[in-house]
């Protein structure tokens, strides 16, 4: 069985969220954070050797202080993000064992993720070595200028819009990351960017919306319905803590 260590991403600034408690990956969701609903769907794999979660350097006091147990009991790690997000991938790839295969890189702040999609993604990886969930743009795409105005409607054939995970070999995400630090006007908005910039395949699966990336507030009442329709992880462990006010103020 491939081996895979998935890098949790939680080091945003979580600027667009607009709440002065938490930021998004922190926020409470049906009674736990967000970035602990992620967590969990990855931390109860047999084919997952690792799970890393990678915070701002100014949440670690309070990231610790509060889920120093939840990362124990779940066997999971934590790295210092970086000024980007390639950067703090790359702190979390630093934490993974040498005999891990593939690497899995999600956003905390993507809760809303089945077993099934998961296991349609890993296999491709194996297969392909570069794999991303997606699902194809359904609606209409307008280009609008700075004043608000339609200035052209965008063919959508061929577009998707990205999700997480995505999965790479080992090596492959190894040699971005140093093609990344040699090409610094690199663009790098996702794994795939830096990937891609090599010359490399990567595959598209096809995953859901119900995977979604909790971006406002908003986003936090529709997460809470997707999972009820989620199938629950069981897992050993402590009370998941939550103390709610008094998080991240």
């Amino acid at each position: 069985m491939p081996r895979f260590g998935v890098i949790l991403v939680a080091a945003g600034r979580s600027s667009r969220f607009a709440d002065p408690n938490y930021k998004k990956p922190f926020a409470p969701l049906a009674g736990r954070p967000v970035w602990l609903h992620s967590a969990e769907k990855f931390s109860d794999r047999d084919d997952v050797a690792k799970v890393v979660v990678v915070i701002s350097p100014e949440d670690r006091e309070a990231f610790l202080d509060k889920f120093s147990a939840n990362l124990a009991f779940m066997g999971m790690a934590w790295a210092a993000g970086g000024a980007e997000r390639a950067d703090s991938v790359e702190a979390g790839f630093a934490k993974l064992d040498e005999d891990v295969e593939f690497v899995a890189i999600h956003d905390a702040a993507r809760p809303c993720l089945a077993a099934s999609w998961i296991d349609r993604v890993f296999a491709a990886a194996v297969r392909d070595g570069a794999a991303v969930l997606g699902t194809p743009v359904v609606s209409t795409l307008k280009r609008v200028s700075a004043d608000g105005l339609i200035t052209e409607t965008v063919d959508r054939t061929g577009l998707w819009e990205a999700q997480t995970p995505q999965v790479f070999r080992r090596d492959l995400l190894k040699r971005a990351f140093a093609h990344r630090r040699q090409t610094p006007s690199l663009a790098s908005t996702d794994e795939a960017c830096i990937v891609e910039a090599l010359g490399e395949p990567v595959r598209v699966v096809e995953g859901s919306p119900i995977n979604l990336k909790i971006t406002s507030r908003d986003d936090l009442r529709l997460a809470e319905q997707a999972l009820k329709a989620l199938p629950k992880p069981k897992l050993p462990g402590p009370a998941h803590p939550f103390a709610g006010d008094d998080l991240w103020r």
